[in-house]
């Protein structure tokens, strides 16, 4: 803007926000409380404020205005009018600059001083106080921008939810280290869309990559101050905008170009989104959008005390579900990002928190309830994190029906099981098919479940299987951040070690971990550098670590432990995609833990006898078989016909001493693979009726069908049974059909050229096979 623009026109009061249409631009901001709402213009540097411009019109409480002189590229932000009384939930102040909450694209960075806060700092009245300092010089500025992006090519990969695989990532660190990357693309959303970072993806195999936040978010002063800096960003102020420091061109196209790029490697792009709380803390927190805005609309507030702010997530406040405009400002968000940068699905961070209705938490509240009748949001993928920090907040297992859940209780069992927990027979079982005993009551699928064992909060692998206890000396809060109770075992020895045995055994640990994850019926998450070694060190809570601590040291993956590691991950996903039996959409229909009934799924203790009910919780147990029956998956593919698999045996043993496991089949079989075992994803021949499990281990074996036969599994015992009409001795033909809960089964006759005659088949039914 080269000079002081004269046309103001009334505009519209939708779409809210900054919109370009070509000729001009609309702004709209919704401020129920407000009396009078100001338009600031600044120059291309933003620290000098050019013009200021009454939104004049105001329709259903909300304020807008049409500038036909103005550009894309245009900084603005905007002071707004009205009561400052805290204790009445109001805290306006005109003196702060603040972001509009639809703004599509955010510059600069905050220099914090007290100017930020609509109070005096220091004050003994506190919040009380009233602040005249202007903010606007060290604050960011919204940017009007220019949505054109050429999307032409560009296909959504629609993976379905059983054949996913999710890679958690920082968009920062992934490539921050990354030797092969351009330097100045490092870090950025663009070092994300080269060739190596993509090759690296595709070789491993995932399906969708899962961003740690990055909305604009804030560095919270206090850890500036201390010389930190919010690495994850979990404390977002801009739900429409990509955050400004992952940019090496300082243009939204950058974001849309990496998502374009995963699309062609057929990698779908999940973001993790925080619609919880912002970044402006509880009420001594800063004024930078909401609070000024419409504090009462915006934050659920106590009801005996509006000063205060209702906080179920440890972050200060609580956006208010309530109100339909923050309803629409988030589904507006949300429709956003998936129709203009065509993102594939959304990991809510505290998302029960979303679910509030009151206090309680309510899987039919109204976000629910807009996600499930919206025609693009119920389209895509929606993951919960299913818990906040309030009371009742752990709501693992009850999100409705459309939404996936990370699934803490699968990490913790799987933790403990492998750290040599015992009495977790019963619930491990659980987990390794899909955690039935969570979802399936809801008419959920196994894919519903979220599997993981590592993310970004806690240990790193290589940390869980190398510390007991937190290292967090470095956030600077005295070790008292972060959880102390993490389900990890250092394998003997505290941190770094040069003890061969304990390393090998760290190593092995390792691959048990990533064999129970990605053999598990449900949806995998790794977190990114897991397949080779990546460290903290120990810190369990690097939030504010944005160094070399956090960032993946490339360097690791050319180690020959890691390289091994990253091979046997890459093998276990490329295993998974090709076996439907590894990835079922349908929970098991034989045997539940505890019942009768067992056909596509038999549970066996080493001796080959099938596990009983009494058995699941023997403390003493830790030690079993899992065998899946490729013939009865009872699944189609997409074109409509019928999938069928091998045989699978998986072996697991926590003890510390070696198992001998009886083979529940006769003939050769081979073996996938063995975590105790060097070179553990070679396949070889296994003709020996017993194997050999090594302490602390698990193995893969399977038997592989040949065509028209079944191999159809009992207790010690199996028969092979040609399908189809036989003809016998004699002239006589056999029929046999696999259709073991039939309760009657007709067979059509035809001779040539008469009519068909139907006869009741009176079958002799033999392990299921009329």
């Amino acid at each position: 803007m080269s000079k002081a623009l004269t046309a103001v026109w009334p505009g519209k009061p939708y779409p809210l926000g900054a919109t370009w249409d070509g000729e001009g631009v609309n702004f709209a901001l919704f401020a129920e409380h407000a009396d009078k709402v100001e338009l600031c213009l600044f120059d291309g540097s933003g620290r000098h404020e050019q013009q200021r411009l009454e939104l004049g019109e105001q329709t259903d409480q909300i304020w807008h205005a049409y500038l036909p002189e103005l550009r894309p590229g245009q900084l603005y932000g905007y002071r707004v009018h009205g009561p400052y009384r805290p204790e009445e939930g109001h805290r306006f102040n005109p003196h702060k600059l603040l972001l509009d909450p639809y703004a599509k694209a955010i510059v600069g960075a905050i220099a914090w001083s007290d100017a930020q806060f609509g109070y005096r700092i220091g004050s003994p009245r506190e919040d009380l106080s009233f602040s005249r300092r202007d903010s606007a010089p060290r604050m960011f500025k919204c940017q009007v921008i220019d949505p054109g992006f050429d999307w032409q090519g560009d296909r959504r990969p629609n993976v379905p939810w059983h054949q996913t695989v999710i890679y958690e990532l920082h968009v920062k660190g992934f490539t921050r280290l990354h030797p092969h990357v351009p330097p100045e693309m490092r870090g950025t959303y663009a070092g994300l869309s080269t060739a190596p970072v993509i090759d690296h993806l595709k070789r491993l195999g995932v399906t969708a990559v899962e961003f740690l936040p990055l909305q604009t978010f804030v560095d919270d002063r206090h850890l500036l101050d201390r010389g930190l800096k919010n690495y994850w960003g979990y404390n977002s102020i801009g739900y429409f905008a990509p955050d400004p420091r992952y940019s090496a061109s300082g243009r939204v196209d950058e974001f849309k170009q990496l998502v374009k790029t995963l699309h062609a490697a057929g990698i779908e792009v999940i973001m993790d989104v925080v619609y919880n709380h912002t970044a402006e803390g509880n009420h001594l927190g800063p004024t930078l959008c909401f609070r000024g805005i419409d504090n009462a609309a915006y934050y659920r507030l106590m009801a005996s005390d509006p000063r205060y702010y209702m906080d179920y997530t440890g972050c200060g406040n609580t956006l208010n579900m309530m109100h339909p405009r923050v309803l629409q400002l988030i589904m507006d968000s949300l429709r956003y990002w998936v129709i203009e940068m065509h993102v594939d699905g959304f990991r809510f961070d505290l998302a029960a928190a979303l679910a509030r209705e009151l206090h309680e938490v309510d899987q039919l509240g109204a976000f629910m309830d807009i996600i499930h009748q919206d025609p693009v949001l119920s389209q895509v993928k929606l993951i919960a994190e299913p818990w906040d920090l309030g009371d009742g907040g752990y709501q693992v297992g009850n999100f409705p029906v459309g939404w996936t859940e990370w699934n803490g209780k699968y990490r913790d069992v799987v933790r403990d099981y492998w750290r040599g927990e015992g009495g977790l027979m019963g619930q491990l079982a659980y987990r390794l098919t899909g955690s039935s005993d969570l979802y399936q009551h809801s008419g959920c699928r196994p894919y519903v479940s979220i599997n993981f064992i590592t993310a970004h909060d806690g240990f790193t692998l290589y940390d869980l299987v190398s510390h007991n206890d937190k290292h967090n000396a470095a956030n600077g809060e005295d070790n008292r951040d972060g959880d102390s109770h993490n389900r990890s075992w250092n394998c003997g020895v505290e941190g770094d070690t040069t003890d061969p045995e304990v390393l090998r055994l760290r190593q092995r640990q390792r691959r048990n971990l990533l064999a129970t994850l990605l053999l598990s019926q449900g949806v995998p998450m790794l977190l990114a550098g897991d397949e080779m070694g990546r460290t903290q060190h120990g810190n369990n809570n690097a939030y504010c670590q944005d160094n070399e601590l956090s960032w993946v040291n490339w360097e690791l993956a050319w180690m020959s432990d890691n390289q091994e590691l990253l091979e046997f991950t890459r093998r276990l996903i490329e295993l998974r995609n090709q076996h439907p039996a590894l990835r079922r959409r349908h929970f098991f229909q034989g045997q539940r833990i505890r019942g009768a009934g067992v056909r596509d799924i038999i549970w066996l203790h080493p001796d080959a006898g099938e596990i009983s009910d009494q058995d699941w919780d023997h403390h003493h147990a830790r030690c079993f078989g899992l065998y899946l029956v490729g013939e009865a998956l009872e699944e189609q593919d997409g074109l409509g016909q019928w999938a069928k698999d091998d045989d699978f045996l998986l072996l697991l043993n926590a003890h510390h001493e070696a198992i001998r496991f009886t083979l529940p089949w006769k003939g050769d079989c081979e073996l996938v693979l063995d975590t105790a075992l060097p070179g553990c994803g070679t396949v070889r021949q296994v003709s020996d009726p017993s194997y050999d499990l090594a302490g602390r281990s698990l193995a893969l074996l399977t038997q592989r069908r040949s065509a028209g036969q079944v191999a159809v599994p009992l207790l010690r015992r199996r028969y092979f049974m040609p399908f189809g009409a036989q003809v016998l001795e004699g002239g006589r033909v056999r029929f046999r059909l696999w259709a073991p809960a039939a309760q009657r089964v007709d067979l059509l006759l035809q001779k040539a050229g008469l009519a068909p005659a139907s006869c009741r088949w009176n079958p002799e039914k033999r392990a299921g096979t009329n």
